[in-house]
């Protein structure tokens, strides 16, 4: 209890403070505890619940943090609340009855750690109990990813799917027009797109269709005004050639707080091969970085490695850092400074957007962002 009042406190206050690894957020237990006293029938539907000052004795917790919990069971749409009256359970709205059939059309599933959780997200909420998802997906190692990612849109399409949840081909050389192929022939359709992390329209133009991820201009502007806060005078960053547009974007929130920063140095950011020491050799020659914010924690392994056989030290004479949190961020031979993503909260939010849009056709098109955390360690340090 006590450390439920603690972590409460602090949120009213408006620190953000990470949640240790492993540790589910006060929130978030909140409401799986609500969550299985509705579905075990506790709270019945039409029933109220407990008022937030009761739910706020009850858990140790800070109204702020009550609040969060009943607006994510509101937002899934398994309570109500009527103004002056309190909050009710109420059945999922419009899909309660309805089966429908959604393709998942992720080309990283099972090269990357973001996509499986986002995944597995989507399973475990609520609203998608009555529907079924089609699993498919077109490996990175493929040598045309774009085209196994094609084959799999025109097998979704003969299936007749309601939806699809896609995340954009990166890297191949068609990617662009390819990932243009695909949402078209699903629009064509009828299909609802919901897009997973990444647009399919370069930095900074928006597609027409919905987009479930994180504020990655924030992540690469929190991640830079924390090596700059830790001491960094010429902090670059380092991206592989032909990554989406969401680095894209974190790279722009590299060059916001750069600029905001007041620093002597200009800023850099440095695309290439990160797999071949080359190229990492000539920016160090170049750019006289003192702290490397990379694209991500696979690309901050590398240049760790490499930095290592050089014979830098992180963090004392080279900072580096990355994003996702991927498991073994924390385990590199210096713990990894990075942006976690809560990805099962992108997968619960992504469906919840997909009914929404299934709902509501002729809706503009959102981007519906995901909230995320810094997770500060040695490598910044």
């Amino acid at each position: 209890m006590a450390d439920g009042v603690k972590r409460g406190k602090t949120e009213q206050k408006g620190e953000r403070q990470a949640t240790p690894r492993g540790e589910v957020p006060l929130h978030r237990s909140i409401y799986q505890q609500l969550l299985q006293e509705v579905q075990n029938g506790t709270w019945k539907v039409g029933s109220k619940l407990p008022s937030e000052a009761a739910l706020c004795e009850r858990f140790g917790a800070s109204r702020i943090t009550v609040a969060k919990a009943i607006g994510t069971l509101q937002r899934e749409g398994l309570v109500r609340r009527r103004a002056g009256s309190g909050t009710f359970v109420q059945q999922p709205p419009a899909t309660a009855n309805a089966s429908l059939r959604f393709g998942l059309l992720i080309p990283e599933l099972g090269t990357t750690e973001i996509f499986e959780p986002i995944c597995r997200g989507m399973m475990s909420s609520p609203l998608t109990r009555p529907h079924s998802l089609v699993w498919g997906h077109a490996s990175a190692e493929d040598e045309r990813p774009e085209r196994a990612a094609e084959d799999l849109c025109r097998q979704f399409i003969e299936q007749r799917l309601h939806g699809v949840f896609f995340a954009p081909v990166e890297f191949a050389a068609d990617r662009h027009a390819a990932n243009h192929r695909i949402v078209e022939a699903l629009e064509r359709a009828g299909i609802a797109v919901i897009l997973l992390d990444r647009c399919v329209e370069r930095f900074p133009a928006r597609s027409r269709f919905d987009l479930v991820g994180i504020d990655n201009h924030r992540a690469g502007a929190l991640l830079t005004e924390h090596v700059i806060a830790a001491g960094a005078k010429r902090p670059v960053f380092v991206a592989r050639a032909g990554s989406a547009g969401t680095v894209h974007m974190r790279a722009s929130g590299y060059w916001t707080a750069v600029r905001d920063a007041g620093l002597e140095f200009d800023g850099a950011a440095c695309r290439g091969d990160l797999d071949d020491p080359e190229f990492l050799r000539k920016l160090l020659a170049r750019e006289q970085p003192d702290a490397l914010i990379c694209q991500n924690d696979h690309a901050a392994a590398i240049v760790m490695r490499f930095l290592v056989e050089q014979g830098i030290r992180v963090p004392g004479e080279m900072r580096v850092a990355g994003c996702d949190d991927v498991k073994y961020a924390q385990y590199l031979p210096v713990p990894l400074t990075t942006i976690h993503q809560d990805c099962a909260e992108i997968g619960r939010v992504a469906m919840m957007t997909m009914l929404e849009r299934l709902k509501n056709p002729g809706h503009p098109a959102r981007d519906v962002l995901v909230d995320f955390s810094l997770m500060a360690r040695e490598s910044t340090r």
